[in-house]
């Protein structure tokens, strides 16, 4: 039994070392760390979370469809107004899309280079369009889109666990409310004129 303790002392003293090192320094002892980042636990991962990854792509693909369908409605309505929430449109979700590239960057996160096959059906349907109908449809999409948007970037703003994105959201939010705000004074006002 002497000789079991004697041979186990070294063994103990190392571990002892081991726990006040790992106090001294912040660390649990307990986690594994990766040895490429010293002090940080390896199942800590610098990517955001799966419900914030899914935000982040969808408000990405969702970014490059107001932009696509913005430079369309520029090019294509007859209706000052319009015109200028499509050039609205464009500017702030350049602005926001170039946000969530940086974001994306730093989390090593891949994101969509084009809109998602429901945008590009919409952009394939309005293209279709002309005077009018091509405004009204524009507008009416603009409406129900930016409904999704603000929902969708509160709940992020609220609900998110990764710090940038959910400071990205609440950032943001107040833009996108704007955009639902001129989309609901600008829709009515064409539905009345071209019934």
């Amino acid at each position: 039994m002497d000789s079991l303790l004697k041979n186990a002392r070294p063994l103990l003293v190392l571990a002892m070392s081991a726990v006040i090192c790992s106090a001294l320094s912040g660390q649990d002892p307990t986690e594994k760390t990766d040895p490429a980042t010293p002090n940080q636990p390896a199942d800590r991962s610098s990517k955001a979370a799966t419900s914030d990854q899914s935000f982040l792509r969808e408000a990405a693909a969702g970014g490059l469809a107001e932009v696509e369908l913005g430079q369309l409605a520029a090019e294509k309505s007859s209706n000052p107004d319009v015109r200028k929430f499509a050039e609205r449109m464009v500017a702030d979700h350049s602005k926001a899309n170039d946000q969530l590239k940086n974001i994306a960057a730093q989390k090593g996160i891949d994101l969509p280079t084009e809109p998602s096959a429901k945008h590009k059906a919409t952009k394939e349907q309005l293209s279709k369009l002309s005077g009018d109908e091509f405004d009204k449809a524009y507008m009416s999409n603009m409406l129900s889109d930016h409904k999704q948007d603000v929902a969708a970037f509160r709940k992020e703003s609220t609900e998110g666990k990764d710090p940038a994105l959910k400071e990205f959201a609440t950032k943001t939010l107040p833009t996108l409310e704007d955009h639902l705000k001129e989309a609901e004074s600008i829709s009515p006002k064409l539905n009345a004129a071209n019934p």
